[in-house]
């Protein structure tokens, strides 16, 4: 996102004046999906797409915001009553509420912010959006300020408390704490972390979205979860110690077969398998194996579409042509049931692979797929 453009819009809406700009990045999650709310680890990376934001104080005890994309204006003051109507302006009210709650002294202030992650794609616009006002107002208004974690903690807590999503931490954590040329494994928890190299030099990283969200998600994300527990509860019985699903191994799994469901059963086979896997991804890039990385990548979306079933028609058809075109990895990115679909392509097959996938979804499904280029990122920051 340019910051002029940010900027031009600033000075236009608020008297000609200049602020302080800054930024956060949208992510992706390479690998290790519906690993979090069963204690395990995730594997994102910060993107080169993000939210850019420009604030300054303006010594009133209201905030006055623009979304330059949505060429919409919102004042509102800084009190829990004053919650906006506009779903946009209650990610920066809750900010500023969930900053003020651990003691960040938070005036008002005009703001104009703009970026370029693309919607609906899974790369998490929100928790930029989030992760750029948490930093900025640490920033502009913290004589006592609060540590990294703390500002991911706010963005979810701002999801949670004020825009009704039951979220993990995973996205903000990605967003404050991206790193170029680096993956960071995130244990869901001891919310312990470590950066992993990421510099493929001979593969790109390329989302291709289907442009397709089914209804399902999140009625199927509660059944799944409650598949979870109840496996977590029949092993209990014999394994008092079992807190998750992180906790358990197959043989576990494989002792209780007969006392769950054939459902219950496939969800934390998956699940079981797919912590391993970020484990085993970690250590092929230490030693800079992504061919390896590729293979669980493709074991991923066979355990997402088989296994915990939050595929569809048109995931697996992506999956299928990228492992046509001899593409090194392939996954379905995200929840399920729709979205993008993440691939480790080499270089020499890139075109080949763009131009195959675009004429063949189009052939099937009557639309084109859209392509986005990933670059692991830095997270949040101040650029001016």
């Amino acid at each position: 996102m340019d910051i002029e453009v940010v900027r031009s819009r600033f000075i236009k809406h608020f008297d000609g004046t200049t602020g302080s700009v800054y930024a956060s990045p949208g992510r992706i999650n390479l690998i290790g999906e519906h690993t979090d709310y069963n204690g395990g680890f995730v594997f994102p990376g910060a993107v080169d797409k993000g939210i850019v934001a420009e604030i300054k104080p303006n010594g009133k005890d209201k905030v006055c915001a623009y979304s330059i994309d949505l060429k919409d204006y919102v004042e509102f003051g800084l009190n829990e009553e004053d919650a906006p109507n506009a779903s946009w302006a209650r990610y920066i009210f809750g900010v500023c509420r969930e900053m003020i709650k651990r003691g960040v002294d938070v005036k008002g202030f005009n703001t104009a912010f703009a970026g370029d992650v693309p919607l609906g794609a899974g790369m998490s616009s929100s928790a930029a959006l989030e992760s750029t006002y948490a930093y900025a107002l640490n920033d502009l208004f913290g004589d006592n300020k609060i540590d990294k974690f703390e500002l991911a903690k706010v963005g979810q807590a701002t999801e949670h408390n004020y825009c009704g999503v039951k979220c993990g931490i995973m996205d903000q954590f990605a967003s404050v704490f991206g790193k170029e040329g680096s993956l960071m494994r995130l244990d869901c928890r001891s919310m312990e972390y470590q950066y992993f190299p990421f510099k493929p030099e001979e593969y790109r990283l390329v989302l291709v979205d289907s442009v397709v969200k089914h209804e399902l998600a999140s009625s199927a994300y509660n059944k799944r979860r409650q598949s979870c527990e109840n496996v977590v509860e029949a092993i209990k019985k014999t394994h008092p110690e079992v807190e998750f699903l992180r906790d358990c191994n197959m043989e576990m799994l494989n002792a209780v077969k007969a006392e769950v469901s054939e459902e219950d059963y496939k969800r934390a086979e998956y699940v079981i398998e797919e912590i391993q896997r970020v484990i085993d991804v970690c250590d092929a890039l230490e030693r800079s194996d992504y061919e390896t990385v590729g293979q669980k990548m493709y074991e991923t979306h066979y355990g997402m579409s088989k296994l915990y079933e939050v595929s569809c028609e048109e995931l697996d058809f992506l999956n299928d042509v990228a492992f046509d075109c001899g593409v090194t990895g392939s996954r379905v990115m995200g929840g399920g049931f729709g979205g993008c679909t993440i691939n480790l392509v080499k270089n020499e097959l890139y075109e080949t692979f763009i131009s195959t996938v675009k004429e063949r979804f189009t052939a099937k499904y009557g639309h084109s797929p859209k392509v986005y280029d990933v670059v692991i990122s830095d997270g949040s920051r101040k650029l001016c």
